[in-house]
């Protein structure tokens, strides 16, 4: 059944080899036999956390997205170091950074590709609890503030449309599901 779905590369061209994010032009064989242009995004990979605080509360981060222009509200994330690191070690040391907090308790929520049509792009989400507060150490060009929001309130702003970022809208929609569904909402 999916073979008779997939394409196959027949050229690729490198078009853009950034530091993040490397864009190629690559010629495919369509499923009918028929060829056709892609131009895909490849990405080292991410990971995304969704702590939760022993009272319900979900730590939060408000942060500037230049190519979109606006300040949004997100679940703490960054890019793999390199492309074997292990999302588990990546997703601890995100979260130490962007907010300060380290957890006791880790649980994987799963893995997704936020624009799977252009895009290899994997972020791996975790949930962490048991969080213990610490120092913040953001990378020279990271600026953000985090706080805490009740678990209820941040799905009522997703599910208004208030939280425009796919990571945080999944995750918060997990948490929920994980901690306690209609009982939390």
């Amino acid at each position: 059944m999916m073979e008779r779905l997939a394409e196959s590369r027949l050229d690729s061209e490198l078009i853009f080899n950034g530091k993040i994010l490397h864009v190629y032009r690559d010629d495919v064989k369509l499923p009918d036999g028929g060829t056709a242009e892609r131009e895909i995004i490849r990405h080292i990979g991410a990971v995304c956390i969704v702590p939760v605080t022993d009272d319900g509360n979900i730590v939060l981060e408000k942060q500037y997205r230049y190519a979109i222009g606006q300040v949004i509200t997100e679940i703490p994330a960054g890019k793999l170091d390199f492309a074997d690191e292990d999302p588990l070690a990546a997703a601890q040391r995100e979260l130490k950074e962007e907010t300060g907090y380290t957890a006791r308790n880790w649980q994987k929520l799963g893995i997704f590709y936020p624009a799977a049509a252009y895009s290899d792009e994997r972020i791996t989400m975790f949930m962490a609890t048991g969080l213990e507060k610490g120092e913040q150490k953001l990378d020279s060009d990271e600026f953000l503030d985090f706080f805490e929001m009740p678990l209820k309130e941040a799905y009522e702003r997703v599910m208004s449309g208030e939280f425009v970022d796919s990571k945080t809208q999944n995750g918060i929609l997990k948490a929920v599901n994980i901690l306690g569904g209609y009982d939390i909402i």
